[in-house]
């Protein structure tokens, strides 16, 4: 019975555990690693298991660091059942079609360049038809449900309050006599955030595997975030500009559309048109819309009385084709502009960027975790200048970073779920960068007691043992 850590060990993307008990092996999340061009090089290099030895994916939800190397472990022989909670499989269905896609068309892009410079050409990481393959081997399960998967491991999924269909993952493990209970955090939402209920609390565990993404720092609170988006559209109204938001198609485009609904009269919205200029973040939206029994109290509230989402903005306009998209980048001022990605590594936000950020009367609304080494990563550093398509183009467009719409826990709300446990079990903390996992650490064993320990990739932990993290 043993843990290995393979992915977001060291790093906040790549999210991937390998779970061995007795003869059974699974994963725990299959994600790409994102950020710069080496990073992504990574998620072709080799598995470091056999993915045909594999019997099944447990999967924490549907965010392409968590779900985004599927494709290429059932194109690699992986033949197994991927578990996911309903809402995470039916994001995917969306998400991995659309990674596939996109795959495509930027291989299209560099073969056009390799091929006039005499090169061979290269092929996607994987094909729009290698997602939705994938998608085939999905097994939908409801929250709070306990599924034997395999022989010596049950699961359940809990709310983690995440995104749509985010889970925390309880797995009980048995082998040769020996029970252990395993907690996985997956991603932890931010209690409080918009649309979701706050993530679930768990009693008991022999080890918890916990993310640290926000380790280190602490989220703005709600009211203060409301205010500066407030703000940061009355400064663009009385400038005649636009306000480009990058956004993560699943999670914080609803979130975002939410807001500017709830405070549609405090922020004049009748004044703007609003933009979601994403195919995937508009289908995500259907998704969400049809798992609306899931939404806290006050988000369900809003649903009902506007008529199941039904004139939530006066002036919202769903962007799906490209043209629709250029179309977009003739106007000059009213506009506010939702498109990804999220982190400005791809898809129509470059577009936008490329047509708005050198005016000064723009302004760039960053909400979400920016990777280091993205384009997104270097807006909120400061850079003055910026590359795309190989054109160099001056920054004088605002850059407002708003911490407190982030879908992650901070640092105060990690601690406050790890508090839940009845005692103080061991932890293993992944999916955060070096400082933030050592900053939570160390609070996490000053305050709490707590064991911890810092996840190396490829470090092996036998749960038939003492579990003993830092020792």
């Amino acid at each position: 019975m043993k843990l290995e850590f393979y992915g977001a060990a060291g790093e906040v993307t790549g999210s991937c555990h390998i779970l061995t008990v007795g003869d059974s092996r699974i994963l725990l999340d299959c994600g790409m690693i994102q950020g710069s061009r080496k990073d992504a090089a990574r998620n072709r290099g080799p598995w470091p298991f056999e993915p045909r030895s594999v019997d099944a994916v447990v999967l924490s939800h549907a965010h392409i660091d968590h779900s985004g190397r599927l494709p290429l472990l059932v194109r690699d022989g992986f033949t197994g059942p991927i578990y996911a909670q309903r809402a995470t499989r039916d994001l995917c269905r969306i998400m991995l079609k659309d990674a596939g896609f996109l795959a495509e068309k930027e291989a299209e892009s560099v073969n056009r360049k390799r091929q006039r410079k005499g090169l061979a050409p290269v092929q996607p990481i994987y094909t729009a038809a290698e997602g939705v393959a994938a998608v085939g081997q999905f097994r939908g399960l409801p929250y709070e449900r306990r599924e034997r998967i395999l022989p010596g491991i049950t699961i359940r999924y809990l709310d983690a309050g995440h995104i749509l269909g985010s889970a925390i993952v309880e797995l009980w493990l048995e082998e040769g006599g020996v029970r252990r209970k395993l907690v996985f955090s997956g991603d932890l939402g931010n209690a409080g955030a918009p649309i979701l209920r706050d993530p679930v609390r768990v009693q008991d565990a022999d080890l918890v595997l916990m993310e640290s993404t926000y380790g280190d720092r602490l989220h703005r609170s709600r009211q203060e975030t409301i205010a500066e988006l407030g703000e940061i559209i009355t400064r663009a109204r009385h400038g005649k500009g636009n306000i480009l938001i990058p956004s993560f198609a699943v999670g914080r485009s609803q979130d975002l559309l939410y807001f500017l609904s709830q405070h549609r009269q405090d922020w004049s919205l009748d004044e703007w048109t609003v933009f979601l200029d994403s195919p995937m973040a508009i289908e995500a939206s259907r998704v969400y819309a049809r798992y609306a029994h899931l939404y806290d109290e006050e988000a369900a509230g809003l649903w009902n009385r506007r008529g199941g989402g039904g004139g939530l903005l006066p002036r919202f306009v769903l962007s799906r084709t490209a043209k629709q998209s250029r179309a977009i980048n003739k106007i000059r001022a009213g506009a506010i502009i939702l498109a990804g990605s999220g982190m400005c590594e791809g898809g129509r936000i470059k577009h936008h960027l490329k047509n708005n950020v050198w005016r000064e009367d723009c302004h760039v609304v960053i909400v979400g975790y920016q990777a280091q080494g993205t384009l997104g990563r270097r807006l909120v550093d400061g850079a003055e200048k910026i590359k795309l398509w190989g054109e160099t183009i001056r920054v004088a467009a605002r850059v407002h970073t708003v911490g407190g719409l982030s879908a992650h826990a901070d640092q105060d709300g990690l601690l406050r779920w790890y508090r839940g446990f009845d005692d103080r079990p061991p932890v293993y903390l992944v999916h955060g960068e070096q400082v933030a996992r050592e900053t939570l650490r160390t609070r996490l064993k000053e305050e709490l007691g707590a064991p911890v320990g810092i996840a190396e990739r490829g470090q092996v932990v036998d749960l038939g043992k003492p579990i003993r993290p830092g020792q």
